[in-house]
């Protein structure tokens, strides 16, 4: 195994995937998918985030992305974490929200993703938040890359100081998820202890 970590509420549904039965918040785990192409890394953060941004406008919008210390002593390794939104596919209205773990060493790779789709009533974080805050500055210009324009806007609702108030919320419950994964993974130490990844770039 490359990377265990707790999985309470949450029940298999194959190989390195688990399915929560009532919100239907999906869990994957990929195996080693060789070196990452990507052309920047965790060493130059602010020019990852804007890579990311860039990819992610073509089908949705990066919410957040940083650099994250999985585990702890050997089982550790810094990941790319990111939040992104999308449409929910052959679906008129909804959102789904994805959170993706890439750890990437010179030669190795691998991913840890979780979906979480809007269930019922769609868009109720963002209407109830526009209707309190006002339209003006609800939509906000991308903090990693002010000129991109993506196909779903970045929103004063996105922002985690309003997850509390809609705790079921999947934005909320993928941002719950991501912090209960860093503190609760444990890196399989051989893999952690490979040569750092420095971007297909460098």
């Amino acid at each position: 195994m490359l990377i265990t970590f707790d999985t309470s509420g949450f029940q298999p549904s194959g190989d390195g995937t688990w399915q929560h039965p009532r919100t239907g918040d999906y869990i994957s785990v990929s195996g080693d998918n060789g070196r990452l192409t990507e052309p920047v890394w965790l060493d130059d953060l602010p020019a990852l985030r804007r890579e990311l941004a860039r990819e992610y406008a073509e089908m949705g919008c990066l919410i957040e992305a940083d650099r994250v210390r999985v585990g702890t002593g050997p089982e550790a390794a810094d990941a790319a974490y990111q939040l992104a939104k999308t449409k929910i596919p052959n679906r008129e209205h909804g959102l789904v929200f994805m959170v993706q773990f890439m750890f990437a060493k010179q030669d190795a790779s691998f991913y840890v993703t979780m979906m979480a789709e809007e269930l019922g009533v769609t868009g109720v974080r963002e209407a109830t938040l526009a209707a309190k805050l006002g339209v003006d500055g609800f939509y906000l210009d991308h903090p990693y890359d002010p000129r991109l324009k993506s196909q779903l806007p970045f929103l004063r609702a996105d922002d985690p100081a309003f997850d509390q108030q809609y705790p079921d919320h999947p934005l909320s419950r993928a941002r719950a998820w991501a912090r209960g994964f860093a503190a609760s993974a444990a890196v399989n130490p051989s893999f952690a202890a490979l040569p750092d990844f420095y971007g297909a770039g460098a």
